[in-house]
C-alpha cells in the first residue's frame, strides 16, 4: 500500500498506553500494509492530582485523545477500555481486540496473599471499587488511596523503601509491561469483581475515515473479537444502567462460552458495609449485540430494584 501516509495513532505517553498502542500499531501496520506514527496526547488525568475520582473518574484519560480524532490530529486513538465512558461519541466508533487477564492483582511487599496480609495491613489503591471490595473480604486492612503509574504504585510496596503492606492493579496492565513478577496473588472474580471493561483495550477513529477506506474498514473488522465485544457490551450495558441512578463501586465480569453469555456482577457500598451480587446468563451468537445489551440491563434493573440506587 505505497503512497499511502501514515496512520497517526494517539496515545497517553505512559510506558503502559505506549505498550498497549505498540500491539495495536503492530496489528494495524500488518492488516494494512501502511506505516504508522505514534501521535503522543496529554490528557487531563495526566497533569491533574488528587484522587480520580474527585477528578471525575470515567474520561479523565480520555477526552483529550477524543479530541485529537474530531480534530483530525491523529486517525486512530488506543484507550484502556475501563476508561472509556459508557456514552458514545457522535462521528466516532471504536472496536474490542482480544481481551487479556480481566483479573485484579496484589501486589505484596512480603508475598502474602489477600488471606494471609497482617491484620491493618495497609493497602493501596486508586480505585473505590476495589476499595469497596477489599473491604468487604478484609474489613480490618487500612486501605489507602494512591495515585501514579505502575511503577510508582509498585514502588510504594519496595522490601526496603515501600510505605504499604501491598497494592491492587489489573493484572493485564502488569502482564503488558512485563511486571507480572510483582504479583503475589491473582484476585479470583468472585472476591473482586473486575471493572467494566478491563483487561480490553478499545480500538477507536473516526466514522468517516471507516466510511471512506475500505482498508481501514477491513483492519477494523479484523481487530475485533466477538466475544470480547460482548462480554464487554453487556458489562457496560449494567454500568451505564446504573449510573443513571447509582453512583456505588460496581464491579462486573462476562464471559462467552458454549454460546452462553454470563454476567456476574457486584455493587457495593463505597465503605464496604454492604453489596449486592447477581448473575445471569443469554443464548447468543456472533452478532448478538442487542442481547448483550440487554442482559446488562436487566442485571442493573435487579440491582435497582433492591435498592441499588442508595448506595453512594
Amino acid at each position: 500500500m505505497t503512497g499511502h501516509p501514515a496512520l497517526r495513532i494517539g496515545t497517553r505517553s505512559s510506558l503502559l498506553a505506549l505498550t498497549q498502542t505498540g500491539t495495536v500499531a503492530d496489528d494495524l501496520r500488518r492488516l494494512t500494509g501502511r506505516p504508522v506514527e505514534i501521535v503522543p496526547i496529554t490528557t487531563d488525568g495526566d497533569v491533574l492530582t488528587g484522587s480520580l475520582s474527585q477528578m471525575g473518574g470515567t474520561g479523565v484519560f480520555v477526552t483529550a485523545l477524543r479530541a485529537a480524532l474530531l480534530d483530525d490530529r491523529c486517525d486512530v486513538a488506543v484507550h484502556s477500555l475501563k476508561d472509556l465512558p459508557t456514552t458514545g461519541v457522535l462521528g466516532l466508533q471504536h472496536v474490542t481486540p482480544v481481551r487479556q487477564d480481566p483479573r485484579d492483582a496484589l501486589c505484596s511487599r512480603a508475598g502474602h496473599r489477600l488471606a494471609d496480609l497482617p491484620h491493618g495491613a495497609r493497602v493501596g489503591t486508586g480505585s473505590p471499587r476495589r476499595a469497596a471490595q477489599l473491604r468487604l473480604v478484609r474489613p480490618d486492612l487500612d486501605v489507602v488511596d494512591i495515585r501514579g503509574n505502575i511503577d510508582t504504585r509498585l514502588g510504594r510496596v519496595h522490601p526496603e523503601t515501600g510505605d504499604l503492606d501491598a497494592v491492587v492493579l489489573a493484572a493485564a496492565g502488569l502482564n503488558r509491561i512485563g511486571r507480572e513478577h510483582a504479583i503475589t496473588e491473582l484476585i479470583s472474580v468472585v472476591d473482586m469483581a473486575p471493572a467494566p471493561g478491563q483487561g480490553a483495550l478499545a480500538v477507536e477513529t473516526r466514522t468517516t475515515l471507516l466510511e471512506s477506506d475500505p482498508v481501514v474498514r477491513r483492519a477494523f473488522s479484523d481487530l475485533e473479537d466477538p466475544a470480547t465485544s460482548l462480554s464487554v457490551l453487556a458489562e457496560r450495558a449494567l454500568l451505564s444502567r446504573l449510573e443513571a441512578g447509582c453512583a456505588a463501586p460496581v464491579g462486573t465480569h462476562a464471559t462467552v462460552s458454549d454460546g452462553l453469555l454470563s454476567l456476574h456482577a457486584v455493587v457495593a457500598r463505597p465503605d464496604g458495609s454492604e453489596q449486592l451480587r447477581h448473575q445471569q446468563s443469554v443464548e447468543v451468537a456472533d452478532t448478538s449485540a442487542a442481547e448483550a445489551i440487554a442482559l446488562g440491563e436487566a442485571v442493573a434493573d435487579h440491582f435497582l430494584s433492591l435498592g441499588a440506587a442508595s448506595f453512594i
